[in-house]
């Protein structure tokens, strides 16, 4: 509940008031402390205290751009979960991965949600692809005396724009920096401890005007590789049935891969290494 609740129980003016259509900004009027980057922390760094999620992926396809995450979370040399998820739909036409601090990044994540939830409410419209990642780079940016204590969060954001009127740009993909720097990337992009290796991947195999679908496997294949010289990052694991989290932004609207799918295509990766183990 936010400060200032009265006796009675009546709500403070600023939930009755109308007022600006960003939540991030209405809640640090009302409940700041429940903001990431406002909540005090003792001196010193707290990078190694907390699980960091790792590789995630980006690639621009023919009529849409897919965003995938490996499952792999550490803390220092030591695997912390084995199946996290690093990717999510920020809205029908978006979406959003992060890199960092996990707890930090599936909180800003999930307010980043309400947050263009609130917007398409208040203003009665959805926020245009741009607006949602300068949103987000505020976001962010907030987040930046958080992140200078080692709590960093890195986001990719994707999606697709039905307004483009260039054909070129109805998939997009944006990346970010620690001081919400926003940047439009393309065909492509990777971002965590294992994106060197994705990226290097991806320089060898993305072709411009690739399907949805080869984009998918592409995707996959990325973070076989990367996995397979960053000791933070997932491969597939075959016996616990763990595969990458891929999902797809298009003129239909955002889409995660069932397990069945992406387990199909992860096991089709792996049997084809063993022919050719480096790709």
């Amino acid at each position: 509940m936010a400060a200032g609740l009265d006796p009675s129980g009546r709500l403070p003016s600023v939930f009755t008031v109308s007022g600006t259509s960003s939540f991030s900004e209405f809640l640090n009027i009302a409940a700041p402390h429940l903001l990431p980057g406002q909540r005090p922390l003792p001196a010193g760094a707290a990078g190694e205290l907390a699980p960091h999620a790792t590789t995630v992926v980006a690639i621009v396809a023919d009529g849409g751009v897919v965003l995938a995450g490996d499952r792999r979370a550490t803390m220092g040399n030591f695997i912390a979960s084995r199946d996290i998820e690093k990717v999510y739909a920020a809205d029908a036409s978006s979406l959003v991965g992060i890199a960092g601090t996990a707890g930090v990044g599936i909180e800003l994540i999930r307010l980043f949600q309400v947050e263009l939830e609130h917007y398409e409410k208040i203003e009665g419209t959805v926020l245009s692809l741009d607006g949602k990642a300068n949103r987000l780079a505020a976001m962010i940016r907030g987040n930046l005396p958080m992140a200078l204590q080692g709590l960093s969060v890195v986001p990719l954001f994707v999606g697709y724009d039905p307004d483009a009127t260039d054909p070129a740009r109805v998939a997009r993909i944006f990346s970010f920096d620690l001081t919400g720097g926003r940047y439009e990337e393309t065909a492509y992009d990777a971002i965590g401890s294992g994106s060197l290796f994705a990226k290097a991947a991806l320089k060898k195999r993305y072709r411009q005007g690739i399907t949805v679908d080869d984009a998918v496997r592409l995707a996959v294949e990325a973070l076989y590789d990367a996995a397979d010289d960053d000791t933070a990052t997932g491969g597939p694991d075959l016996i616990r049935r763990l595969f990458p989290v891929v999902m797809t932004a298009t003129a239909e609207g955002a889409r995660r891969l069932t397990d069945a799918e992406t387990g199909a295509i992860a096991e089709s990766v792996v049997h084809a290494r063993q022919e050719r183990p480096g790709g």
